[in-house]
């Protein structure tokens, strides 16, 4: 996850480096608030290592929405890096922090606790994206 959205983060920043890419002032404002929103969301590096598995994963699903939103407020290159952002880190939708007591789960999985943090330092490599983005 955290490799995939590293790769989108740096064809952004090429594109907009070789001005192939010229992200418009409304591109630039949905950015710096879906930055923002999941810096809110995740927090810094090592933020939630302490909270329990279900107050992980609902930050995480609030990272996903704050993605989402933003999504549903551009066209072309933002929405295309936003929708591509968002279909990497859709396995955490699968994931569950509760036990399934009647074996009944509907397809999620208990992730390890790794994925966690790499799903964590994947939305803090999208926020920096967005940040940079929104600099521009």
């Amino acid at each position: 996850m955290r490799t995939a959205i590293d790769d989108l983060a740096k064809e952004a920043e090429r594109l907009i480096r070789e001005r192939a890419w010229v992200p418009s002032h409304h591109d630039c404002a949905v950015a710096e608030k879906a930055a923002a929103d999941l810096q809110a969301a995740i927090g810094a590096a090592h933020s939630h290592e302490m909270l329990p598995a279900v107050d992980r994963l609902a930050h995480l699903r609030e990272a996903i929405a704050a993605v989402a939103i933003a999504l549903a407020h551009v066209h072309g290159r933002l929405a295309w890096f936003l929708g591509a952002a968002a279909t990497t880190l859709t396995p955490v939708l699968h994931w569950r922090a509760l036990p399934a007591e009647d074996g009944s789960a509907f397809g999620a999985v208990t992730p390890e606790p790794q994925q966690y943090a790499e799903a964590e330092d994947a939305i803090r490599r999208l926020q920096s994206a967005l940040a940079d983005i929104a600099a521009d």
